[in-house]
């Protein structure tokens, strides 16, 4: 009897495979109880930023290691996303590069301290004026475009490693947790009060969507959490600082989110990415934490209410 072909043998090895895997499929969804079935809209995005917070608030609490760890991750998945729109703007940024500096900059500012940043910043201009040099096809404003998307989704991130090894542990994960939580709340009200009570546009060109009754409640949830953070041991804040700075914070979240709506519009995109399902991308989930975060450290530390 003549030997199978190879490529039969591996289409009949293909065809048990899929067989084996619609079967656990059709098991698990007989498992699945049937109002988690068809999920709706608001449960898949309930999901999604559930997942999302508990492994936020984890990482932060956890240590300064873990810390880092979410803040590269971050990092490099917004830069990898905000490159992806760009491209569609007619742009060839340097992706390889600029998120690999996206991803250096929390870690060397974790190392070196500000001077971290400084060196990665003059070793990804120095990359790219070669990459520039020697490749014909790239324009300046492609130079541009990859040197801000690193600094954008990396630099202004690396804020917070400068909060959250300002004081011993657990103390410094609870401050940064504080200002996720700040963030979190601006969107949240806004969205909430916006949604319900919102009848003047704040943005209609970039964000039709917000409206300033939306955008005041944001304010004032953001103020609420930074005088909450005035009483955590090691902060040196007075009620009028952590307003004034609760204040400043949520403004410097709501210009972020405005931003990347901007990016997004210019680009043609509804969302930056498909990795959060009901929210859209990692970029877009984060884009009122990176402002956020740098103004946080410049405003603490600034101010005198934690040391560096």
């Amino acid at each position: 009897m003549a030997a199978r072909p190879d490529a039969e043998l591996e289409a009949e090895r293909a065809a048990d495979e899929r067989t084996r895997t619609e079967k656990l499929k059709d098991f698990a969804q007989d498992k699945t109880p049937k109002k988690l079935k068809n999920p709706t809209n608001f449960q898949v995005r309930f999901r999604t930023g559930f997942i999302y917070i508990a492994v936020s608030v984890i990482c932060v609490l956890a240590s300064e290691w873990t810390t880092l760890a979410l803040l590269v991750a971050t990092a490099g998945i917004s830069a990898g996303e905000f490159y992806y729109m760009l491209r569609s703007d007619a742009k060839l940024p340097n992706e390889m590069l600029g998120i690999i500096a996206a991803m250096l900059y929390p870690v060397s500012v974790f190392f070196l301290g500000l001077n971290g940043a400084l060196y990665v910043s003059l070793a990804l201009l120095l990359a790219l004026i070669v990459w520039y040099v020697f490749w014909m096809r790239a324009r300046v404003p492609d130079v541009g475009v990859s040197f801000f998307g690193a600094a954008y989704t990396g630099l202004l991130l690396s804020g917070i490693v400068v909060v959250r090894g300002a004081l011993p542990d657990p103390w410094g994960g609870v401050l940064v947790l504080g200002i996720f939580l700040s963030v979190w709340a601006n969107d949240s009200f806004a969205y909430l009060v916006g949604s319900k009570f919102g009848k003047h546009k704040l943005a209609p060109r970039t964000s039709p969507k917000k409206s300033w009754e939306g955008f005041l409640a944001g304010l004032v949830a953001s103020m609420l959490f930074w005088w909450g953070m005035s009483f955590i041991p090691g902060v040196t804040m007075s009620v009028f600082q952590a307003l004034a700075f609760g204040l400043i914070s949520g403004l410097m979240g709501v210009l972020g989110d405005l931003a990347e709506s901007r990016i997004k519009r210019n680009s043609g995109f509804k969302d930056s990415g498909t990795i959060m399902p009901g929210h859209g991308g990692l970029l877009d989930r984060c884009d009122s934490l990176f402002l956020v975060a740098v103004t946080s450290a410049i405003l603490l530390v600034g101010g005198g209410c934690i040391p560096y």
